[in-house]
């Protein structure tokens, strides 16, 4: 045999399947793994020691909002640092596939918290493409870090078809001949390698930019014989569905179940957002899931939520935050792109009651609790007021927390950063919502919300809570278990052709250290992002967890540093199409 390019010796190799683990040596080859287990006698290019570590494959984040990014720092580095070696772009019903630079902006800088003065510069510079098909060629060119897939984009597709202005009026329905032209472009994306299809139907998402601001986005404005006539193409071609459930309602999410039901046809898989202990409704959690049981056992269903491992926590500047989107009077101040107005607008007496009515309210929808006992300010040019809540400060001061809330957020703007926990805060609902079988491991959002969220650690976090439950004595799933949720069965439900270890395979995998599943997996940093202005990201990191991630066989990630050629030189990922 040839002098092999990389042998990880004497790990724990996790295959990706659930079955049980084994110690021996994987030997990597022109990208592709040669030898799987036992005792590789060849010699090697490179040779690293697992003793006491996991290998296992490359983790998959199926829902991410990278879309920009890439065409910026294509390393997408913050994934890959922790062991993430494919992701999924065109989440959401938006992508960058196809329509003008500023629709595109429109639609997706103020529902993902991307820069629009670093983005729509960027696209006027650099967008050659025009198609579905055009993209992903491009993408294919792009030095890329991670293996990349992609969905279409619904409101990306109905825009790029009916016009900008046409696909938000709901008076307007597209004509047959748009009908059959959006089913044509589907039809060719999936040829080309499309995963399936996006979509959204929640009003909260927003659109930016001057001429349409604050409409909901193209796809909200479908009606579901529109979104129909997408899904019997899905369905026909084995492909996904992805949506966002219009919770606004209380009978939306059974419209997805039932476009996933399979009794006398094929079944649609289908996926949508998401499945958290949401503190503002503790009953969610358990209930939901009897649903998606009923329709996948006795419906015929291929139905998943999409669920993070870890506390779901947020950071805001002020009002820069996506639950402010709710309610009518938090968009209404986020509806001022100009700071000063807004400050304005926070302070006057009739708009304070106003939106101390809606937050109040106890019959409006909400993801977010707004109880401001459950909030920390973490920096503000009065300094006094760190690790406070607003609640506490509102008691000191004998007034209303709300309009305390609205005095700060008017005096000191994005200066003003805070914390709040929204979800998965208790341990026991989380290990029963990461073990429910409908469930799939995923919704990290990364490339989005950069100064409000830091989930790319996801697939870590999941270890380090299996991991410390059978520590504890308390084992809910084993670690096998939790290496399949993390990799094969997203791969296999994706019909990708990754996510398991596997002779003939690419070599896309990560090594573990389990003694670096601690507590550091919970601390947050700000870290400046290549091509942002400035900008910096918030991000949780613990190099530690990670030794070494192998992205095609080449080396991404090894000993806290990345590759000098990942995002520079082509070679690592390639756009993965399903099988």
């Amino acid at each position: 045999m040839n002098k092999l390019d990389l042998i990880i010796r004497n790990g724990q190799l996790f295959d990706g399947t659930g079955d049980d683990r084994i110690k021996g040596d994987i030997g990597i080859l022109d990208g592709v793994i040669v030898q799987l287990g036992g005792s590789i006698e060849s010699d090697a290019k490179a040779v690293m020691d697992a003793t006491g570590h996991w290998v296992m494959p490359g983790f998959i984040d199926f829902h991410t909002h990278y879309d920009a990014e890439l065409e910026i720092d294509p390393s997408l580095s913050e994934s890959v640092r922790h062991g993430v070696t494919s992701v999924v772009v065109g989440s959401c019903s938006l992508s960058t596939a196809v329509g003008e630079p500023e629709d595109i902006a429109d639609i997706f800088c103020r529902v993902e918290g991307v820069p629009r003065s670093t983005m729509l510069p960027l696209l006027e510079k650099i967008k050659t493409w025009t198609t579905f098909e055009d993209y992903l060629e491009h993408l294919a060119e792009r030095p890329l870090g991670p293996n990349v897939s992609a969905f279409v984009g619904h409101s990306n597709l109905r825009m790029n078809v009916m016009g900008f202005a046409r696909s938000l009026d709901h008076k307007i329905r597209p004509t047959q001949s748009e009908l059959k032209e959006m089913k044509r472009q589907l039809e060719r994306a999936l040829d080309a390698g499309y995963l399936g299809l996006s979509i959204q139907t929640l009003p909260w998402d927003k659109l930016d930019g001057d001429r349409f601001r604050s409409r909901p986005l193209p796809s909200y404005y479908a009606r579901w014989s529109e979104y129909r006539q997408l899904t019997r193409i899905l369905r026909r071609r084995k492909r996904v569905f992805q949506g966002v459930p219009n919770i606004t309602t209380k009978v939306n999410v059974l419209l997805f179940l039932w476009e996933s039901v399979g009794l006398f046809r094929p079944a649609l898989r289908t996926t949508v957002i998401s499945l958290m202990d949401i503190i503002a409704n503790r009953s969610i959690y358990r209930v939901v899931p009897w649903l998606s049981r009923f329709f996948n056992r006795l419906l015929g269903a291929d139905f998943r939520f999409q669920a993070l491992p870890n506390p779901f926590d947020v950071w805001a500047d002020g009002m820069e935050l996506v639950i402010f989107e709710e309610f009518a009077s938090g968009t209404e101040a986020i509806h001022l792109n100009n700071l000063a107005q807004r400050a304005e607008l926070l302070q006057d007496p009739e708009y304070i009651k106003r939106f101390r009515r809606h937050w109040k309210s106890l019959f409006s929808p909400r993801v977010y609790h707004r109880n401001l006992k459950h909030t920390e300010i973490l920096d503000c040019p009065d300094k006094t007021l760190i690790g406070r809540s607003f609640f506490d400060i509102a008691k000191s001061q004998g007034q209303d927390p709300v309009a305390v809330f609205l005095n700060l957020a008017s005096q000191h703007g994005e200066r003003l950063r805070w914390y709040s926990m929204v979800a998965n805060d208790r341990l026991k609902p989380l290990e029963r919502i990461v073990s429910h079988p409908d469930v799939l491991i995923g919704f990290s959002d990364a490339g989005a919300h950069l100064r409000n969220m830091a989930h790319y650690s996801f697939p870590l976090r999941m270890l380090k809570l299996v991991r410390d439950a059978e520590l504890r004595g308390e084992g809910f799933m084993s670690i096998e278990r939790a290496v399949h949720r993390l990799t094969g069965e997203i791969a296999d439900w994706f019909r990708l052709p990754n996510g398991h270890l596997k002779v003939g395979q690419q070599a896309d995998l990560v090594v573990v250290n389990p003694d670096g599943l601690n507590t550091k997996l919970d601390e947050t940093y700000e870290i400046e992002m290549p091509g942002f202005s400035g900008l910096k990201r918030l991000v949780r990191r613990s190099d530690d967890a990670v030794p070494l991630v192998v992205i095609n066989g080449k080396t991404a990630w090894e000993k806290g540093a990345l590759s000098a050629d990942l995002g520079k030189k082509p070679g690592f990922g390639r756009v993965l199409k399903p099988i």
